[in-house]
């Protein structure tokens, strides 16, 4: 059985995913307005993957699938975590950076007051 990347655990894949961009391409100011970028090339994707679900193009007619956009929304969240990561300096501290958005963000979405601050959070299941 091979292991899959939320039984490894998100945030050792944006890490990793982290590390290999570093690696390829340094952390210059230029690289993170590159990274920044490639989230909006990805929401890109998600538009046309979604226009193509519906056969909105003539020419094209139905190209794509549900599939096709939920990975679509799945490469726009990582390429966000990675480019969190980058602003934030590391993957930890992106962590908490979500981690602490997602508390400020829950009191919106809470049906109870005291599941407010642990309704949303980034924190890996207790092994």
């Amino acid at each position: 059985m091979t292991t899959t990347a939320t039984e490894h655990g998100l945030w050792q894949h944006i890490t990793a995913a982290l590390a290999w961009v570093d690696a390829a391409n340094g952390r210059s100011d230029h690289e993170t307005t590159l990274r920044l970028l490639k989230l909006v090339e990805e929401a890109g994707e998600v538009a046309a993957a979604y226009i193509g679900t519906v056969g909105q193009n003539p020419r094209k007619g139905v190209t794509h699938t549900r599939d096709d956009v939920a990975d679509e929304l799945c490469d726009v969240a990582l390429t966000a975590l990675v480019a969190l990561a980058t602003i934030t300096g590391d993957a930890d501290t992106a962590r908490a950076a979500l981690d602490a958005h997602l508390a400020k963000q829950a009191p919106r979405f809470a049906t109870q007051p005291d599941t407010q601050l642990t309704l949303f959070t980034t924190a890996e299941p207790a092994a």
